[in-house]
């Protein structure tokens, strides 16, 4: 059986787990409410405060699908009732971040702005210290499409391993190599 497939989903006061007959799962929280649809294959069992995945048989499909369902559902889960947050932080000489409303304005050392609209359901706030680098800070309950946002706009600058520079996560390592050297 798959290690985390079996593993039963705990439910938070105030969250409830609802399956359709097309076999579409709703979550509701306190933070919102989302939706998935499932394989037809994969069904529920909601008792005592927890949800269990469950598998038909033992096909490598069924399988890798059983895992893949339970996570997505711990997943949805966590975000309504928790939420997901990621930071973003711009290392670089002139980086900056500024946001009004769902535009987030970034002006990352090419010769114009990147103005980039997020989602409604994606929350974004920018913070500049001084003596720190400017720092993009998001949230959502769809941990998938936080995902995708900080992606995109770590797309517009990654970091290069010479100085460093670029919009880099706030928990990420970039390895630094050495530039060149005098040679004879």
């Amino acid at each position: 059986m798959s290690r985390i497939g079996k593993n039963p989903v705990k439910l938070p006061k105030g969250v409830a787990v609802s399956v359709s007959p097309a076999n579409e799962v709703t979550v509701k929280g306190p933070k919102g409410e989302l939706k998935r649809s499932m394989d037809r294959d994969i069904t529920l069992d909601i008792q005592d405060g927890q949800v269990v995945v469950k598998r038909p048989t033992d096909q490598i499909r069924h399988k890798a699908l059983h895992g893949l369902y339970r996570a997505l559902l711990q997943n949805m889960v966590t975000g309504v009732s928790e939420g997901f947050t990621k930071q973003l932080e711009l290392v670089g000489v002139g980086y900056k971040a500024t946001n009004q409303g769902q535009l987030l304005d970034l002006s990352l050392g090419y010769s114009h702005n990147f103005v980039v609209e997020l989602p409604k359901e994606v929350e974004v706030r920018t913070e500049t210290v001084k003596g720190k680098n400017p720092t993009i800070y998001l949230n959502c309950i769809d941990n998938e499409l936080l995902g995708q946002v900080a992606a995109k706009i770590r797309s517009l600058r990654k970091p290069e391993p010479y100085q460093g520079k670029g919009v880099r996560y706030s928990d990420e390592v970039v390895r630094r190599k050495a530039g060149k050297t005098a040679g004879k």
